[in-house]
């Protein structure tokens, strides 16, 4: 569409304000409308219309309130991405963005929404795969290997919206969810906050993580290592089995080729979690379901 000249450095903004009813920042305008009009030039696909304006890209869109959960993630990759209309993980975060704050002036009133229809069940997301689609399942099986005699303590590594560590949290667990990106971790505290949620939220580079061996009971990297190049990968392992008391569980993606809309950057194969496993020098189970996980027992409870 022409979008060479789009500004993708910089930051986005979860919590700016509306402007005349819209989410603008320099890359893109997102649009609620009571009605679409698919007439005229630009791409019209089944949930959004896009057109080159001003240098901007803008996105208009009618979705109903209880459509806002992160399904969302699915019908954006579909209609945009995967068809090549759209291209980047930047530029579908931003369109991510904009179209919550595009649902209510107050901005935690819009993300507040996202939350609780996201965490209202998870229904099934529609056709079309994408990563909210692997995540669901993904959550349940941890639910399932986590009970309340062996959890203990938690830190979720990369918790990006931390629907995990929430639901987690609301279970009654100890549980420290992290990211390296500010603007997430106040995002993320900022709704926990409005559930009234006991949830903490630390900013930290899961390569370096600011805690004392063995902190945690448990800790999760759950669909982290594909975002990451390999020696980064390695680091992140290395620190989550020294702060690890019990064990480690880690889960990825399997895939034919790096998703670029969700920023991977490598895949990751069952030989792999093997490696990683024989590589700690402490027993571990490697498994496929719905993707793959590595669960590595720390032994020092």
């Amino acid at each position: 569409m022409g979008l060479e000249r789009l500004d993708l450095d910089t930051p986005i903004d979860a919590f700016a304000p509306l402007v005349d009813g819209a989410y603008v920042d320099p890359v893109v305008t997102v649009r609620r409308v009571g009605r679409r009009d698919r007439r005229g030039r630009g791409i019209h696909t089944t949930s959004f219309d896009l057109h080159n304006r001003d240098a901007r890209l803008e996105v208009r869109h009618c979705l109903p309130p209880e459509e806002l959960s992160n399904t969302l993630s699915v019908r954006l990759a579909s209609e945009l991405f995967e068809t090549g209309w759209l291209r980047g993980s930047t530029l579908f975060e931003r369109i991510f963005t904009g179209i919550v704050r595009s649902f209510a002036e107050d901005p935690l009133d819009s993300w507040e929404l996202f939350y609780r229809n996201t965490m209202a069940g998870r229904p099934t997301p529609p056709p079309g795969g994408g990563e909210d689609a692997t995540l669901g399942p993904v959550h349940d099986h941890l639910h399932a290997l986590l009970t309340e005699d062996t959890i203990g303590s938690v830190l979720d590594l990369a918790s990006c919206f931390g629907f995990l560590p929430l639901e987690l949290s609301a279970r009654g667990f100890d549980v420290t969810a992290t990211d390296a990106d500010a603007d997430i971790v106040e995002l993320l505290a900022a709704v926990a906050g409005r559930l009234r949620s006991e949830l903490r939220v630390d900013r930290v580079d899961a390569r370096r993580l600011p805690y004392r061996d063995n902190s945690f009971d448990t800790v999760l990297a759950l669909h982290l290592l594909e975002h990451l190049p390999p020696e980064d990968g390695e680091s992140v392992l290395e620190q989550v089995i020294r702060v690890a008391t019990r064990r480690a569980i880690i889960a990825v993606p399997f895939e034919d080729e790096p998703n670029e809309s969700y920023g991977h950057l490598r895949t990751i194969a069952l030989p792999d979690l093997h490696r990683w496993g024989e590589r700690s020098g402490l027993p571990y189970h490697a498994y496929e379901h719905h993707g793959g996980w590595l669960i590595i027992d720390c032994g020092r409870s």
